[in-house]
């Protein structure tokens, strides 16, 4: 009679590399910018590399300068107000830092903000980067994070602060995820029952009629309205919560990831 085989040691963080290796990098960055970094030296970070509406719709939407200024200066008071003297200096550089459209997800404003979002990513960007790679995760993640800023800044075209935060990165693998998590399991050939991420994707009819599609989307707005709506009178973080660059980003990763997905949609079978 064999003896049996003791099981191999499991990894103390399950995590795929690409997943691991993007929440050191989230984390590490806060810790330097949190504990190293100068005010003046963070504040320039910002002013480089994080999203500035006003600045991309000077840049690219065609919106004047003086628009901007004269919305911003249309408050009360004789003294100019901090705004509108940041609106001033950022307008005056004349450049739209078109890489700020990806490296904005790379900061964020508190812990909480950084280990909220590291969180959610391990969550749902796990299977993503089991199911698709490291290469096809990155790319998905940097068009989510993409559409997040552009979003938000149509909808806010005059704002000057900043934009920062991996959340409608995170929101594009929620909605990645969605594609497949939910799909009922199959025999894989090893005889054995599929793990979520090799499950074939749902096809966009399943996809709006599977019910736990649904409620997950469901819960995922309600999130998103409670936390734009309560985050910071409960504080929870000091900064309003860019609910808009989560839904950009939550639309990327649903209508992007079936041109990244390896694996062939589920099989609808005909009724006669």
């Amino acid at each position: 009679m064999p003896l049996p085989q003791a099981n191999p040691r499991e990894p103390i963080f399950n995590l795929p590399a690409v997943v691991l290796a993007s929440l050191a990098l989230l984390v590490g960055i806060h810790a330097l910018r949190d504990l190293v970094l100068s005010d003046a030296v963070n504040f320039d970070i910002l002013i480089d590399w994080a999203v500035i509406p006003a600045r991309w719709a000077a840049a690219y939407g065609g919106v004047p300068p003086d628009e901007i200024l004269n919305a911003l200066s249309s408050s009360p008071g004789d003294e100019p107000s901090l705004p509108l003297e940041l609106a001033r200096y950022i307008l005056a550089q004349g450049s739209g830092h078109p890489l700020s459209g990806l490296t904005y997800a790379l900061l964020h404003g508190s812990w909480t903000h950084v280990l909220m979002n590291g969180v959610w990513l391990a969550a749902f960007g796990t299977p993503v980067a089991r199911r698709c790679g490291a290469l096809r995760f990155l790319l998905l993640a940097a068009a989510a994070a993409l559409a997040g800023a552009i979003f938000y800044t149509v909808v806010h075209p005059l704002q000057v602060i900043p934009l920062i935060g991996a959340s409608a990165a995170v929101s594009g693998m929620m909605a990645a995820a969605a594609w497949f998590m939910f799909s009922p399991p199959v025999w894989m050939l090893e005889g054995r029952i599929s793990e979520p991420h090799e499950r074939p994707r749902e096809s966009l009819a399943g996809l709006v009629t599977n019910r736990q599609v649904l409620l997950f989307l469901g819960v995922w707005l309600l999130i998103n309205y409670f936390s734009a709506a309560f985050a910071e009178p409960l504080g929870v973080t000091d900064a309003s919560i860019a609910w808009e660059a989560h839904i950009g980003g939550f639309l990327a990763g649903l209508l992007l990831f079936p041109l990244v997905d390896p694996l062939p949609p589920r099989e609808r079978r005909a009724s006669a």
